[in-house]
Formats: C-alpha cells, sequence, structure tokens
C-alpha cells in the first residue's frame, strides 16, 4: 500500500519500492550464497586434495580475493555505466562461478573459478545496497536496504539446507568426490534468476540525474513517489551535484574524511569481530567438540535458522530505535558471547554450550552488526561520489573478511580455537568503544540532509 512521504501529501508507491527492492536484494542472496557455501565442502575439499592449514584457508578465502578486486572496481564501473549495468554483469560472474567451481581437478583451478565468483560478490556487495538506497523514501530506507541483509542471511541459510541434503546423498568417500561438486554447482540456478530479473528493473534515478538524464530520473521517481514528490526529490539532487566535485582525493580531505574514516573503521570492526569464521567453517568447528559430521551440519543450519531470525528483528527495529542504539545492544551481546565460547573450548565445556553461545552472538550480530552497517555505509557518503566512496568502504570489508578466513584455521592450529575466539572478543570490544563514540545516528534523515551535516 502507498504510505505518505513526510515532507508531501504525495503517497509513496510501496509495491513499486518493495519489488525494485527484491530484485535488487537477490545480489545479496548470491552473496550469502556463495560466500557460505564453502563451509559445507570445505571439509571435503581437505580430504580430496589433501590440503594444510594454509591452504585450506586458501580454498575458502580465493573467493575473498575475488571480492576485494570486486568492491575495489564496482564503485567507478558503477559510476560510469551505472548501477543496472554492473549488477547484470556480477549475475553472470556468478553463474560462470558456480559452474566452475564445480569442476576443478586441482586447488588451483577451483581458486580461479571461485576468484570469479568472488567478483560478482564484492561489485554486488557494494552497488545492491546503493542502488537500494538511492531507489527508497527516507522514512523507509533503514528497513528496505535491511531487506538486502535478510536476502543475504537467507541465501547463508538457503546454501546451509543444501548442503546438509547434499551432505546426506551418500557416504564420506562421495562427498569428497562428488559432493562438494553438488554443493558449489547448486549456485547456478540463483545466478540466472538474478540475470534476468535485473533486465526488469530501472537505472538509479539519482545516477540518471548525475548523467544529465532528468527526464528518465523524474520518471523513475515519479513511479516510486507520484510527480510532485519527485520534482522536489529531483531539484534536491541536482542541487548537491551541483555542490560537489566529485573527486576521490576530496573524499579524504575536508568535511567529508571524518565520514570515510568511519565508514572504513566500521567495515573494518563488523567484519574482524569473526562472524565469518563461524559463516564459513561453521561443520568444521562442531567437529571440534566431537559432533558427528551429520549433526554438524545440522547445527550448522541451525545458525543459519537464527541468523535469519533475527535479521528480521533488526528491520523491525532499525527505524524505530536507531542504527547506533543497535550496534551497541548487540554489539555488547557479541563480545560477552565470544568471550564465553573461547571459556568453552578452553575448559571443554562441551558441544550444547558451544552451541548455544555460538547462537548468542550470531542473534547478537544478526540484529546490529549484520545490516546496520551496510545501512550507515549506503548514507554517509556525499552523492556525487557515493559509488566510489561505496566502493572503498565495501573494499574494507572484504580486506577484513580475507583476513579473518585465511587466518582462522591457521590460527586454530597455532594457538588453539579458545585463545582465537578471545581475539574475536577483543577486537568487539573495540568495535563497542568505536561505535559508541565515532558512529552518527541518520535515522529518518534525507540522503542530503546527511551529507549537509558533514
Amino acid at each position: 500500500m502507498p504510505t505518505m512521504n513526510q515532507s508531501s501529501t504525495q503517497p509513496v508507491n510501496m509495491g513499486v519500492v518493495y519489488l525494485l527492492t527484491a530484485v535488487a536484494a537477490l545480489g545479496g542472496l548470491l552473496f550469502g550464497y556463495d560466500t557460505a557455501v564453502i563451509s559445507g565442502a570445505i571439509g571435503f575439499l581437505q580430504a580430496k586434495f589433501e590440503l594444510t592449514a594454509a591452504m585450506k584457508g586458501w580454498a575458502a578465502s580465493s573467493a575473498i580475493i575475488g571480492c576485494i578486486f570486486g568492491a575495489m572496481f564496482a564503485g567507478y564501473m558503477s559510476d560510469r555505466f551505472g548501477r543496472k549495468k554492473i549488477l547484470i554483469l556480477t549475475a553472470f560472474l556468478f553463474g560462470i562461478s558456480a559452474i566452475g567451481s564445480a569442476l576443478p581437478n586441482n586447488l588451483t583451478q577451483f581458486a580461479i573459478a571461485r576468484f570469479v565468483g568472488g567478483l560478482g560478490v564484492g561489485a554486488a556487495s557494494m552497488l545492491s545496497p546503493l542502488y537500494i538506497t538511492e531507489l527508497a523514501p527516507a522514512k523507509v530506507r533503514g528497513m528496505l536496504v535491511s531487506l538486502y541483509q535478510l536476502a543475504i542471511v537467507l541465501g547463508i541459510l538457503l546454501i546451509f539446507f543444501v548442503n546438509l541434503l547434499v551432505q546426506n546423498m551418500g557416504d564420506e568417500a562421495w562427498n569428497v568426490e562428488w559432493g562438494w561438486r553438488y554443493m558449489l554447482g547448486s549456485e547456478t540456478l540463483p545466478a540466472v534468476l538474478f540475470f534476468v530479473a535485473m533486465f526488469f528493473v530501472p537505472e538509479s534515478p539519482r545516477w540518471l540525474a548525475k548523467e544529465k538524464r532528468e527526464e528518465e530520473a523524474l520518471a523513475v521517481l515519479t513511479r516510486i513517489n507520484g510527480l510532485g514528490r519527485a520534482k522536489e526529490i529531483l531539484q534536491e539532487i541536482k542541487e548537491t551535484l551541483r555542490e560537489e566535485s566529485g573527486t576521490l582525493a576530496e573524499l579524504f580531505s575536508g568535511r567529508f574524511r571524518k565520514a570515510i574514516v568511519i565508514g572504513i573503521l566500521l567495515a573494518f570492526f563488523t567484519q574482524l569481530q569473526g562472524i565469518n569464521a563461524i559463516m564459513y567453517y561453521a561443520p568444521e568447528i562442531f567437529k571440534e567438540v566431537g559432533t558427528g559430521t551429520n549433526s554438524a551440519f545440522l547445527q550448522t543450519v541451525i545458525v543459519g535458522v537464527i541468523n535469519v531470525l533475527f535479521t528480521f528483528v533488526a528491520i523491525w527495529l532499525v527505524d524505530r530505535v536507531g542504527r547506533k542504539a543497535l550496534l551497541l545492544f548487540g554489539g555488547a551481546g557479541m563480545g560477552i558471547s565470544l568471550g564465553i565460547v573461547g571459556m568453552a573450548f578452553f575448559f571443554n565445556w562441551g558441544g550444547y554450550v558451544l552451541l548455544i553461545f555460538i547462537l548468542t552472538y550470531v542473534a547478537c550480530f544478526a540484529a546490529s552488526f549484520g545490516p546496520v552497517p551496510w545501512v550507515i555505509l549506503s548514507e554517509i557518503f556525499p552523492i556525487k561520489m557515493r559509488g566510489l566512496a561505496m566502493s572503498v568502504a565495501t573494499l574494507s570489508v572484504w580486506v577484513a573478511v580475507y583476513l579473518v578466513t585465511q587466518l582462522f584455521p591457521i590460527l586454530v592450529e597455532g594457538i588453539g580455537p579458545a585463545y582465537t575466539f578471545w581475539i574475536f572478543f577483543a577486537v568487539s570490544v573495540m568495535a563497542f568503544v568505536f561505535v559508541w563514540r565515532m558512529i552518527p545516528e541518520t535515522k529518518e534523515k534525507t540522503l542530503e540532509e546527511i551529507e549537509h551535516s558533514w
């Protein structure tokens, strides 16, 4: 149903907004699906190719290297060619990677295929929330960008189920030879769906305005906001564009320096608290305390379910209580949980204690540091260089993800899981202080108001 915009009596066509957001959020589903599929495959890959701890980390993190490069170049390409065209390209890369990673005969071939998929994930992780932000009315923008995070966790949960089903299709030897190939190849279907769906959505109105295609921008804005409000929004966009020089150098200087520094640090803290150690290695973590393979995969599915359920909590609260409050409450819960997970490993408290506090950690992350940083990152940068700035911040996300993914198996082997999780606990404490002292509240502010605040 249409809802009333704060500053106008024109109705917002929420049906159109939700439709466009759902299509763009498919990029998030593929993000989650592509990155989390490795959790089921990694143990069988280790047996198939006789991987050391470092090689195991490389098998899991090779896609992340692609993510780094995808995020690095997606901003420039989307500013040059448009958000829509580059999102279509990401769908193509997802499909190529799904096929290629199911067919390798050695680790090098596997890493190359995963790198290609990572290019798509890195680009989509920046462009999908950016695209949603540039379409969404201010009053519901936080909720709609949070739907992107919901799509990510649904993608993670979906592949956890697929991994469980595939793992149950045969014995250990069958999974070592064939099971992981089915897990990775299953991504082809959602990749094709995303590719087709992207042809039915419009280009970002803010990008169209930047390219002086104002009639097309007005048409898109009118479809969402009604003609009267659309004209107001277009005028706000044009005024903001005139104020900015649009150079990356300016982003790191003057009044916008604080925004980019906050964005980079928020990106790092989001990932260095260890969420991807859970999402990429969950079955292996549960096996560390003696859980059998079947039970480890089932417990991983439970992790995925909790991740989805508490993402709904974030969607419900992000535009009610605000971004900063969610980060503070959720971050405190994450820190406490990580400390106890380390103690569970140190004192051998058993699998159920470990499962309970890993689930608590995931719940707190899903309600806070999962969706909220993406909302903030999509809001705080100036419009004319938003694509480039989002690329810098998202690049920071993937650098942090790579560090966690590559180093986690090495740390577990070297210093043990207890001390590894206590390192994540220390990072969580630092993240809490950072949010408390540095993060601004952006709830119910227009993108232009946020930009002027710097």
